[in-house]
């Protein structure tokens, strides 16, 4: 499995004592100039870190600790011992982490799978072992092995998708234009028809390459005992074993619960040849789709399972020109984005140059009908990732009626540190970073593949008025249904950033991700905890991406560019007009993209000029600024080994001259009085277009001895929620919510 700290942060554990844990902040040092001075980079002093009380995640040592066992999954009593199943983040050492596997099984425990790319594994053994093995030099953290659920058209006129610069037409049986051609998406869901009409290519074959599961931690029933020492290593006989036994192509019934398959076309759905059906043509609909089924019939999988179908993403990556990775699910977690397993796995497939796109969670209302804030889901909570909210476009393609889903979840995330001395430090970052059409939103309903035609579980044993509002005749392979949720919205800007990828394969992740947000639609009187940026823009942001040179992935690859070479391609400039018009409304684009994980930025010199933060190896929040790299199987640098996560070294210029930080005009966040992290979305793009804020004289600059300011902080005073809870402490449905989407009142 993955390496989840740095080898920084191992050395200075070496030198302490086992019973006191410490772990890097990563606490890099910057200047944040708010002001033509600059802080001056001061070599050599020593990295500031800060102890941590324990390695375990607090739902974890809380179910290792109480007097009962929790009504966990993850944890079971039995003969009068408790047992816990658990993944743990493996530091540098032993890259088979053979001597970790020996020490959990001297201690009564088993190994149910091992991730050794990713410097990971998951073990069942008794609790009361647990913090004994935690001690080691080469653990970075504990986690409980949490389950995690899912979370011309009509779509693609009320996201732009079928206008210039994108798709000049688009019908049922043709289009033209830009439609992912080329670039590879994953689905890391329930499972994708591939014999389903939506993901035909147009001369009736599939565009699924690939169909691969991963339900080897059977959690339910506590199937334990499976040691894979399993290499990865390139044409070996252990790899292609490997292979087979995950290869899922044949199955008659690939997706039994039906969410991935409608995340697929939402992404990527082509339905050209449907006789009877209303088009509901994808976002990108020639891309290719890796179907990566985590979940189970029921739509429940384990964080293990989740974590061995990333791995696999990211090892294959480049191999079939994965640009993109869709992740519809969610999983309650306790930990800061520094240590939670899944988000270390996600920012280890953006640092491989996959844009990962995650649901941010529908959470955002409580069963009394209040507005949650706080209530962010992992993946979502990790800075490197796109985190999307849910939007509903009122089933018009006019974007002027279009609201906030009340169920989409609000920010800060509320990941957690605890300190040595038992104070708990909240990640409390900017999410989610924008929103997408995502109620009543009519994609591909999964079928057993034959004429028996047998429904997915969720049109059938849990919500059949999922597929009987959609008025047509069901026919095999052309099967349609509705879903609401953060989970159809995800894929939507996934769908997105492979039409941005293929208009400019030369962008990164973070520049994807700052390119739909700058181009965003601030929706009226929501603020940034609640649609982050705005509604996605496709049109817009092609525009933009349009102006950028095409190489500087491969710049970045071979060391070619530095921060402050121009970022425009050759003979091109800023688009003279920052407004889109869509199905004949014309909107200001936001100008607003979230950096350093809880503060503002905008002005042209984001674009104009490359930027440290569009590297993908690094991720910036609050005072905290890492390099996580990989090291290769082959010197053609193609298939990752395993990872390793630095604290930022040297002078690094985040930002670069010229770019406006408009984080001071927030000032302190109260939601009675809108401002801070509260301020609308609108209020501030307002700002931004009048010309407010504060021009960086000489940037951002970080080196060692010098500490990045918190940007917008939350204070003690602001009442929000302490972290998503759910029953069985982990995850809630992604794609599924029925109070919204049956009803246009919303």
């Amino acid at each position: 499995m993955f390496e989840s700290l740095t080898r920084f942060t191992v050395l200075i554990e070496r030198r302490l004592t086992p019973h006191l844990w410490m772990a890097a902040l990563l606490a890099l040092l910057a200047a944040i100039v708010l002001a033509p001075p600059r802080a001056v980079a001061q070599q050599g002093r020593p990295m500031q870190v800060e102890k941590r009380e324990h390695k375990m995640s607090p739902d974890l040592k809380a179910g290792i600790d109480g007097v009962r066992a929790p009504k966990q999954r993850w944890v079971r009593e039995h003969g009068g011992r408790r047992d816990v199943q658990v993944v743990f983040v493996v530091g540098d050492g032993d890259a088979d982490m053979a001597d970790l596997k020996r020490d959990i099984k001297r201690g009564g425990g088993t190994i149910d799978a091992s991730m050794p790319s990713l410097r990971m594994l998951t073990a069942t053994l008794p609790a009361n072992r647990v913090a004994k093995i935690a001690e080691r030099n080469d653990v970075v953290h504990v986690a409980p092995n949490r389950p995690t659920q899912r979370t011309a058209s009509l779509l693609e006129k009320s996201t732009g998708a079928v206008q210039s610069p994108v798709r000049t037409s688009s019908t049922k049986t043709s289009y033209s234009g830009l439609d992912g051609t080329g670039i590879g998406i994953a689905i890391v869901d329930s499972g994708v028809m591939k014999n389903h009409r939506a993901f035909d290519n147009g001369s009736a074959v599939t565009r699924v390459k690939k169909n691969v599961q991963f339900l080897t931690t059977n959690l339910a029933d506590w199937t334990n005992g499976y040691d894979s020492n399993t290499s990865l290593q390139p044409g070996s006989a252990a790899l292609a074993s490997y292979e087979a036994s995950i290869d899922n192509s044949n199955a008659l019934t690939q997706d039994a619960y039906g969410h991935g398959t409608h995340v697929a076309s939402i992404a990527a759905g082509r339905p050209k040849s449907y006789a009877t059906a209303p088009d509901l043509t994808g976002i990108a609909p020639n891309a290719d789709i890796y179907d990566v089924k985590v979940l189970n019939d029921l739509g429940w999988g384990t964080l293990s399972d989740t974590l061995e179908g990333i791995q696999w993403v990211i090892y294959h990556a480049k191999e079939y020109n994965i640009r993109v990775m869709n992740l519809s699910l969610a999983m309650d977690s306790t930990d800061s984005w520094q240590y939670d397993p899944l988000c270390v796995a996600a920012r280890s497939a953006v640092a491989q140059g996959i844009t990962v796109v995650v649901a941010a969670g529908n959470f955002g209302k409580s069963l009394f009908g209040q507005e949650v804030y706080g209530s962010i889901s992992s993946p979502g909570n990790d800075p490197s990732v796109i985190t999307v909210g849910s939007a509903n476009h009122k089933a018009t393609a006019i974007r002027s009626d279009d609201v906030l889903n009340t169920f989409s979840s609000r920010g800060p995330t509320r990941g957690t540190l605890t300190l040595a001395d038992g104070r708990l430090r909240r990640d409390n970052l900017l999410k989610p970073d924008l929103v997408a059409p995502g109620n009543q939103i009519v994609g591909a309903a999964a079928t057993k593949a034959d004429s028996t035609m047998k429904w997915n579980n969720l049109a059938t044993a849990h919500y059949p008025m999922l597929v009987t509002p959609t008025g047509i005749t069901q026919t095999y392979r052309e099967t349609q249904m509705y879903l609401s949720g953060t989970s159809v919205s995800a894929p939507v800007v996934a769908g997105a950033a492979a039409v941005l990828l293929q208009a400019n394969p030369g962008l990164t992740p973070p520049m994807v991700k700052a390119i739909l947000q700058y181009t965003a639609q601030p929706l009226a009187g929501q603020n940034l905890l609640q649609q982050g940026a705005g509604l996605v823009n496709l049109p817009g942001a092609v525009t933009l991406a349009n102006a950028l040179r095409t190489d500087v992935t491969s710049k970045i690859a071979s060391n070619g560019i530095a921060s402050g070479n121009t970022l425009l391609a050759s003979g091109k400039s800023m688009p003279s007009s920052r407004s889109t018009t869509i199905e004949g409304q014309s909107f200001n684009w936001s100008r607003i993209v979230f950096v350093g994980g809880n503060r503002v930025a905008t002005g042209d010199a984001l674009f104009t000029n490359f930027q440290s933060i569009y590297n993908p190896r690094y991720t910036w929040a609050n005072k905290i600024v890492i390099d996580r790299y990989a090291d290769y199987w082959d010197s053609a640098k193609q298939f990752p080994k395993w990872f390793w996560e630095m604290p930022a070294s040297g002078t690094l210029t985040l930002l670069t001259s010229g770019v406006v930080d408009g984080t001071s005009l927030l000032g302190s966040s109260s939601a009675v009085g809108k401002t801070g992290m509260f301020t609308p979305t609108s209020t501030l793009q307002s700002w931004f277009t009048s010309g407010s804020g504060i021009t960086l004289g000489s940037g951002v600059v970080i080196s060692e001895g010098v500490v990045i300011s918190e940007g917008v902080v939350i204070s003690e005073g602001v009442v929000i929620s302490e972290g998503v809870v759910i029953s069985e402490g982990v995850v809630i449905s992604e794609g599924v919510v029925i109070s919204e989407s049956l009803t246009k009142g919303e």
